[in-house]
């Protein structure tokens, strides 16, 4: 495989993540802002942990994490790296998808999900034309 065609087939996990990411920060309460880290609202325990133990934790995790990604998808074999970021693509949809339907509604989630799948399947096509 290419470069040029592992470095596009990471677009859909690492756009699904920093979209995941930035409704779980816009999501968290004022009190939080202000100080207050116990009130940090997050259902990945280890996002909570980073969360509860400084205001820019939820910052280094995500920044980490899409790093993280990117490694792990890029130097993976193809078929482990396909897998690995599909993963990842279902996991934050599913994640920022409960955001998304807690603060603007369940049709929201369902077209976040939508264009996720289709942004897979285009991405699949592309890197296909790279080869």
């Amino acid at each position: 495989m290419k470069k040029k065609e592992k470095l596009v087939l990471l677009i859909p996990a690492l756009w699904t993540s920093f979209i995941d990411t930035t409704v779980t920060i816009a999501g968290q309460p004022k009190d939080y802002w202000n100080g207050n880290l116990q009130k940090a609202n997050e259902a990945n325990p280890i996002g909570q942990l980073f969360m509860q133990n400084h205001v820019s934790g939820i910052f280094i995790l995500c920044g980490a994490w899409i790093i993280t990604i990117g490694f792990i998808g890029y130097y993976l074999p193809q078929k482990l790296s396909r897998i690995f970021l599909l993963f990842v693509l279902i996991a934050h949809s599913y994640g920022a998808s409960t955001w998304l339907t807690m603060n603007y509604g369940f049709l929201l989630a369902m077209l976040f999900i939508a264009f996720n799948s289709i942004l897979f399947y285009k991405i699949q096509d592309i890197s296909k034309q790279t080869t």
